[in-house]
């Protein structure tokens, strides 16, 4: 039986590992649970069961959680009022489609009360559906094909991360400009003149927008004639309850919704100008589970909590102490990092050259039971606590301490 220095087991871990590898093609190829990265050791890869701030490996083995499903469990893991709501809804059926349940109207009626920018929302199932249907609407309102986009945008063809099996032409029409640089995005706009169809983005990664940034991209989208799309999958319902739009102050023509809209449920939605919302009418993008009631009824729940309750308050604060301890932890011990982010999404980034050290620092933490991602946003949710925060800062400086009496 595998043991790491601290008495974790991963016995079983290894023996799914085992079994995936041979029937899986995600577990064949992947390489390992964390895409890019050479981290592997005491990393769960199988999870048995989360509820609230944590999961439980099959081993047993018990995780403060801040990766979250990369985000959407807003609530925590199993919000009980989340799965009660879902469960009455499967009840009463669950596919239904070509016909439309009245959740799908309370939904996007909802949506578009609480996101600036949305006058009209349709409703899909993952946010590359959410993405790539913001693009083809885009390209039919404005009658072109290029796209300009910054950030993770999805998996479809025209924003594949890489691009293998995808298609030259394809390819071809998709740009990139760098982030804050609005000099980099008017380069792009000069080579190709009336041929981009929009701009499409995250707000931001771990750095945030530089003063005005957001809107002089949106302005200069516009002065070229395209749209300007804002893709809110890890920022929305999180920054704010309409997102990095209402908390930054920046309205977009469309953008895009999932991961925390729903607590974890698949649904996401693309939002935005009716006139623009209108184009679906020309065109054809339809799923046999897109109306499914119980998503919805997930999001109808998740999205009251956060607007009445202090749910966000609460991610916000306890992200705020976790990043102001860690920001300390760093400054005392001199590691080669900086704690970038915003509070309800935070991360600490290595300086360029200390590789070896940050995946030694990442598996002593997860050692002590904290489950971080080395390279991707963290997440705090409303189900996180002051002592997990505690917990959390005392497993970092212990870690700390480790690896770097060893560097």
């Amino acid at each position: 039986m595998d043991a790491d220095l601290t008495g974790r087991r991963f016995t079983r871990s290894e023996e799914w590992a085992r079994r995936g590898e041979r029937s899986d093609a995600w577990a064949a190829t992947r390489g390992d649970i964390l895409a890019d990265d050479r981290f592997t050791r005491g990393y769960p890869r199988y999870v048995s069961r989360a509820k609230g701030a944590y999961l439980w490996d099959v081993d047993g083995n018990h995780y403060v959680d801040y990766i979250l499903g990369y985000g959407p469990a807003i609530l925590g893991h199993a919000h009980p009022e989340v799965t009660a709501a879902v469960t009455r809804e499967l009840a009463l059926g669950s596919c239904m489609s070509p016909l439309w349940s009245p959740r799908q109207v309370e939904l996007t009626e909802l949506l578009t009360s609480v996101i600036p920018g949305a006058e009209m929302a349709y409703l899909m199932k993952t946010g590359s559906d959410a993405t790539s249907a913001a693009v083809r609407l885009a390209r039919i309102h404005t009658g072109r094909s290029k796209v300009v986009r910054w950030g993770y945008n999805g998996w479809h063809d025209w924003t594949a991360p890489r691009p293998a099996g995808v298609p030259e032409s394809t390819l071809a029409d998709t740009l990139k400009f760098r982030y804050n640089d609005i000099g980099s995005l008017r380069a792009v706009f000069a080579e190709h003149p009336d041929s981009v169809a929009c701009v499409i983005m995250m707000p931001f990664e771990v750095e945030a927008p530089e003063p005005g940034f957001l809107a002089a991209v949106r302005d200069l989208a516009h002065a070229h004639g395209a749209l300007f799309v804002l893709d809110e999958m890890r920022s929305g319902f999180r920054m704010a309850l309409g997102g990095a739009q209402e908390y930054f102050g920046v309205r977009p023509d469309l953008s895009t919704f999932s991961k925390a809209m729903a607590n974890g449920f698949p649904i996401s939605a693309v939002v935005g100008r009716e006139d623009v919302m209108r184009g679906l009418g020309e065109t054809h993008m339809s799923s046999t589970f897109y109306g499914n009631p119980a998503e919805m009824a997930a999001a109808l729940t998740t999205v009251p909590i956060l607007r009445d309750t202090d749910a966000l308050a609460t991610v916000w604060r306890l992200g705020e102490a976790l990043q102001t301890g860690l920001a300390k932890l760093v400054a005392e011990s001199g590691l080669p990092a900086e704690v970038v982010g915003y509070a309800p999404a935070p991360f600490l980034r290595f300086a360029d050259g200390h590789e070896a050290l940050k995946l030694s620092f990442y598996e002593e933490t997860t050692r002590r039971g904290i489950l971080l991602h080395p390279n991707h946003q963290w997440f705090l949710s409303a189900a996180h606590t002051d002592e997990d925060v505690e917990f959390t800062l005392d497993a970092i400086r212990e870690s700390l301490g480790e690896v770097l009496d060893v560097r």
